[in-house]
């Protein structure tokens, strides 16, 4: 059962392959934004999934976030995330990521409820001439 005020947690620790340089979006051996983009979708949609109907899942559709600052290789990262509205469908959360020195990145992130199967035909309906 979906209710406003579920929390996600999930950790990771950074390695090169999660770095600036490695993911192309900078030029130093820091933590990427994109790989802290990632860590916060995986948080909010883990803390959902198994609250869905059988079959369903959810997509990421809009994401704000601020990188706050720089996280070295081999810090741990934390990321929160708490579902903070439901409309329809669509899933609000805010999210928040740490490393062990404070606050490294936060905002919001949305995801839209979708039956599985029938996305899937659907994109791959795409490829079709």
């Amino acid at each position: 059962m979906l209710e406003v005020g579920i929390k996600g947690h999930q950790e990771m620790v950074v390695t090169d392959r999660y770095t600036a340089k490695t993911m192309g979006s900078g030029v130093m051996d820091v933590f990427a934004t994109p790989a802290m983009l990632a860590l916060m979708e995986k948080t909010a949609f883990m803390s959902v999934a198994d609250k869905l109907n059988e079959g369903c899942g959810t997509v990421g559709t809009k994401v704000e976030i601020e990188h706050v600052a720089s996280s070295p290789i081999g810090m741990k990262i934390t990321c929160d995330s708490k579902l903070v509205a439901i409309e329809g469908r669509k899933l609000v959360f805010s999210v928040e990521a740490y490393d062990a020195k404070g606050l490294i990145g936060k905002g919001t992130h949305e995801r839209f409820i979708i039956e599985s199967k029938k996305f899937q035909e659907k994109t791959d309906r795409k490829l079709e001439g």
